[in-house]
């Protein structure tokens, strides 16, 4: 693996990191195992609705009939979970991006179904779970495949020097980024099971609809800095949860203030 140094270099001037292999292939199965569980109880306790996008920036994919399993907080379920959240490879690669404190947000899993599975618009982050350093950044953890067939995260590299741009959330029609930043025109981050796509909420991101006939599964962690702290307006389920040193900004009632 390159160096943290290295690493940070990467990120800083692309602003997403690819660690291929950070999770090897017996312990990829017994996160698929967790994670094919979750679905399946979710499925049982019918508490699986569609959550793929909508609105007109999905609409202007033209994508049709599409489908997407979407839950939140993977660490809540099973322990393999909280594991891999908490591996020394795992937060090595973090801590090259934020520093010795890392704070997880929250997670949440995504089964893009075979055929049909649910499209992204080209989007920032950022406006969902603001942060008042702007130091939040994804871990997409693969738990399967991932060919632009199937979906993959496409990436705009160096877009996360934009900053905070208003109306790129991927909801609404955003002329801005409809003319600069098409999902065709981005970047496609095929995968193997195992390897971690590392962003900047900054960084415009977005995925094809899925149209092979395999799932696509992946886990996404929303790390950041312990030295910063999430605006209101936050709109996720913030779990507050030290992974790696030190939250310098807890307090009782930060820590009794979550939601």
């Amino acid at each position: 693996m390159p160096s943290a140094k290295n690493i940070k270099a990467f990120f800083d001037q692309n602003g997403y990191y690819v660690a291929r292999g950070l999770f090897t292939p017996a312990e990829v199965r017994k996160l698929e195992r967790d994670f094919d569980r979750i679905v399946d109880q979710n499925v049982r306790l019918h508490d699986s609705p569609n959550k793929g996008w909508s609105g007109k920036a999905v609409e202007r994919l033209k994508a049709g009939d599409t489908a997407l399993f979407h839950t939140h907080q993977v660490h809540f379920y099973s322990a393999a979970w909280l594991n891999a959240l908490q591996h020394p490879r795992f937060l090595g690669v973090a801590e090259a991006i934020l520093g010795p404190d890392i704070v997880l947000h929250h997670t949440k899993l995504f089964q893009k179904p075979a055929e049909k599975g649910a499209p992204f618009p080209t989007h920032q982050d950022w406006s969902y779970f603001p942060s008042e350093k702007d130091t939040m950044i994804a871990a997409v953890i693969h738990v399967s495949g991932a060919t632009d067939e199937m979906g993959c995260l496409r990436v705009y590299p160096g877009s996360h020097k934009l900053g905070r741009r208003k109306g790129t959330n991927g909801q609404g029609y955003s002329r801005f980024m409809d003319r600069n930043y098409p999902l065709e025109g981005a970047q496609a981050i095929e995968a193997k099971p195992g390897d971690v796509l590392f962003f900047s909420y900054f960084t415009i991101h977005g995925s094809k609809p899925n149209r092979s006939p395999k799932l696509r599964k992946t886990v996404l962690a929303q790390l950041h800095s312990g030295r910063d702290r999430i605006e209101e307006g936050n709109l996720h389920a913030d779990s507050r949860l030290v992974l790696r040193g030190w939250s310098h900004v807890a307090s009782q009632a930060y820590c009794e203030g979550h939601r």
